[in-house]
C-alpha cells in the first residue's frame, strides 16, 4: 500500500504523453494534412517541429 502513491504519478505521466503522441502527426500523410512539411532533423526559423514523419525526418509547421 505504501508503493500506491508512488505509482499513481507514474500512471498519469503515461496516460498524459500516450494522449500527446495521439495527437501528433506520425506519417506524410498526416504531416500535410495539418498543414505541415516534412524535412530532415529539424525546422528552420519561423518553423518548429510539430511531430515526425519518419525516424529522421520531422513535420514542421508554423
Amino acid at each position: 500500500m505504501k508503493i500506491l502513491y508512488l505509482l499513481f504519478p507514474f500512471f498519469l505521466l503515461l496516460v498524459q504523453a500516450a494522449a500527446e503522441a495521439s495527437l501528433t502527426p506520425g506519417n506524410e500523410d498526416q504531416c500535410k494534412q495539418e498543414g505541415g512539411f516534412c524535412s530532415f532533423l529539424t525546422c528552420y526559423h519561423p518553423h518548429h517541429i510539430f511531430g515526425r514523419c519518419s525516424t529522421f525526418i520531422v513535420c514542421c509547421r508554423r
